[in-house]
């Protein structure tokens, strides 16, 4: 058969669209394998609210996992010195103690495709986003109140896209940004944030959790808040691939992530409440880490020179909180006496193989200036904690005390001591165990509760005025509130003067840990994983699992 010139060219380019196309005779054609490696965790929980939003999910198990899905302007270096470097923003700087100007990176691409730019920013701050269509929100300083926004402006003019966020949200983000005024936008890539009063934490309050930045197209383009929650579209290292609240959340890469294309195809995070469970399942080679080990555990792990555990004190400490609205409670006198009443030294040699410590109170020696070296918890007294209750008038009453399941490692014992403990100096203390977070909450006969307290960023605003002050969880739930230490959290905020924020940090300790305690710390929590030996991996002591490029590496 002869072939022409014209028949030669036509099968040469048959021949050219056959491997050039991914289709052949209706057949999808191999592609590229990605052989990049699949990462199990097993976790005791993903979120507590079933959101990954963090302006919702301000929770130990949500700071592990939602960096992975998001990005902020500033990052800490939570595998080195937790110093503040470059995120979002490439560069910062003062323009004078209200105001903040960053400068964005250039490129910077969302899970969905799209540039982030500065309109982004200001969205991710705004009225929509954080503080929802609510009562004028109000910055107070030298007894004067000043109106911050109502959130009116921006929120009526996208009627028919306005995703109202919910109470819990508008919520964290009042106590998160209590006095934010703007964030104006000077260019694609240069925005101002703008506080209505001076701050010296703005740096720190745009660095820690809930100030990460989300693709207004894609909020605005959701369904409603929680079609958002489940699906939400940042710029972190992964996007979210399949998420079923309580049972598993699995996580794909993002290759244009900014910081580089990750080493990982997938993060499966798995749902395994029962230690020995996830123990058993690392051991066979189901999952790759696991969280939440308990001292005592250590050893079955690394009996098998497969595998290793890793980890230490984080910066969080262990509280039991008190509602000074119950009858009992009221006399601050019987809170003390409950202070005096612990032997903190015994819990953590007993409970945590004196792998952690009892510290100076609510604060870390990363405050730097700010820390208080001469400060101490309540001294362990049992004799004391007997006399205040005896001036008390205390005569046996019940107090409950609300307690999950080792939500918190070795939880449920630390709970069985401290009732020992209380009861051997004559309280009479009812542990109640709860199921969830909700029922811990529950207004209905509140005595104590279970909680821990972190520090996001290097000052004691991050800690004891956000979570303790007016805008502060405790006091929002009315468990407690002292008019003295809510004027001394204004201080703490709105104060340049280094001298009188330490002065005024150090009265709020006395108020708060001493004469009308609203909660006593136990220990500095400490998380420990089980990890396979294999694989180079730093643990991070703010909570966050990380899993970027450059932590991540297999031997």
């Amino acid at each position: 058969m002869k072939i022409t010139r014209r028949g030669m060219l036509l099968i040469s380019t048959a021949f050219a669209f056959a491997f050039s196309s991914p289709f052949l005779s209706g057949q999808l054609l191999a592609q590229p394998a990605d052989d990049r490696p699949v990462i199990t965790v097993a976790v005791q929980q993903v979120v507590n609210s079933g959101s990954l939003d963090p302006l919702r999910e301000q929770s130990n198990v949500g700071s592990r996992v939602l960096p992975m899905i998001y990005s902020g302007l500033i990052q800490l270096d939570a595998t080195g010195d937790m110093s503040q470097k470059p995120g979002i923003a490439e560069s910062w700087k003062r323009i004078d103690n209200n105001t903040v100007e960053l400068k964005l990176r250039k490129g910077v691409k969302f899970h969905n495709g799209e540039e982030l730019t500065a309109e982004d920013v200001a969205f991710s701050f705004g009225p929509e986003r954080m503080f929802g269509k609510t009562e004028p929100r109000r910055a107070q300083k030298d007894n004067q109140t000043i109106a911050v926004d109502n959130g009116k402006k921006q929120a009526t003019a996208n009627t028919d896209t306005t995703i109202e966020p919910p109470a819990e949200v508008v919520a964290i983000a009042r106590r998160l940004w209590p006095s934010l005024k703007e964030v104006k936008v000077i260019d694609d890539y240069t925005v101002h944030l703008v506080n209505a009063m001076p701050d010296l934490t703005l740096e720190g309050r745009i660095a820690r959790s809930g100030s990460e930045i989300v693709s207004k197209k894609a909020y605005l383009a959701s369904k409603d808040w929680n079609s958002w929650a489940r699906n939400p579209v940042s710029a972190g290292p992964f996007k979210i691939k399949e998420f079923k609240p309580d049972q598993y959340l699995v996580l794909q890469a993002h290759d244009d992530y900014f910081g580089g294309k990750p080493s990982v195809k997938e993060i499966r995070y798995v749902v395994v409440p029962e230690v020995a469970s996830r123990i058993n399942g690392l051991l066979s080679g189901q999952y790759d880490f696991v969280t939440d080990i308990p001292p005592d555990q250590i050893k079955t792990i690394e009996a098998n020179n497969k595998f290793e555990v890793v980890g230490g004190p984080v910066l969080n400490h262990r509280i039991t909180v008190f509602d000074k609205s119950h009858p009992v409670l009221a006399n601050p006198k019987v809170r003390q006496a409950m202070s005096h009443a612990i032997d903190r030294d015994a819990i953590v040699q007993a409970l945590w193989d004196s792998r952690t410590s009892v510290p100076a109170g609510l604060q870390w020696e990363y405050y730097g200036d700010m820390f208080l070296k001469d400060w101490s918890v309540p001294q362990y007294n049992p004799e004391l904690a007997k006399k205040l209750l005896k001036e008390a008038g205390y005569n046996g009453e019940p107090i409950p005390y609300r307690a999950l399941n080792n939500y918190y490692i070795n939880q449920t014992q630390t709970a069985q001591i401290l009732v020992e403990m209380w009861r051997a100096v004559g309280l009479n203390v009812e542990l109640q165990m709860k199921e969830n977070w909700q029922q811990i909450f529950e207004k209905t006969n509140r005595g104590v509760r279970d909680w821990s307290n972190s520090a996001p960023y290097s000052d004691p605003v991050s800690s004891l005025v956000n979570q303790h002050g007016p805008n502060g969880q405790q006091q929002q739930n009315g468990e407690w509130s002292n008019d003295e230490f809510n004027q001394l959290s204004l201080v703490l905020e709105t104060s340049v003067d280094p001298a009188e924020r330490k002065a005024a940090f150090q009265r709020m300790l006395e108020i708060s840990e001493r004469e009308d305690p609203a909660y006593t710390v136990l220990h500095s929590n400490a998380l420990f994983y089980g990890k396979r030996k294999d694989i180079d991996w730093k643990w991070a002591p703010n909570f966050m699992m990380d899993f970027r490029a450059e932590n991540v590496k297999f031997k």
